[in-house]
């Protein structure tokens, strides 16, 4: 069994097949949605060809069930989250970047933190600890 991806709201999975999906919305108020990789650390995403994304802009991530706001303002304000359980069903939580190029993922659970990508050193200051690879 893989990973679950959860909305932190309304819980429901996230994941189908083999990505994440998540809607967005860009700078200019542009909507669609975006197919996420679930494996931390790689940043592949797939969309429309019509919907354009521009590297370095701030996005706003959705549940796509729920509509909810996945912001993680307690952390950053470019910072959104979700949840992951393992096959033993242990929760995680999943804060990843929500600007557009930048690769930076925090695994949390309980006082531990992974993290993963180029610019995890952006946020490190707001989890309380510089982050370990």
């Amino acid at each position: 069994m893989k990973n679950d991806f959860l909305c932190p709201y309304c819980k429901g999975k996230l994941n189908v097949k083999s990505n994440i999906v998540l809607s967005v919305t860009t700078e200019s108020k542009k909507s669609g949605l975006v197919f996420i990789s679930p494996k931390l650390g790689n940043y592949e995403t797939t969309t429309h060809p019509s919907f354009k994304i521009k590297k370095g802009e701030h996005l706003d991530y959705f549940c796509p069930i729920c509509h909810a706001n996945l912001a993680a303002i307690e952390f950053d304000e470019n910072l959104a989250k979700v949840l992951m359980t393992d096959k033993s069903q242990k929760v995680y939580e999943i804060v990843f970047s929500e600007i557009a190029g930048e690769h930076c993922t925090y695994k949390l659970v309980e006082d531990k933190i992974e993290s993963y990508g180029e610019h995890v050193d952006h946020y490190t200051n707001f989890f309380g600890a510089k982050a370990r690879f």
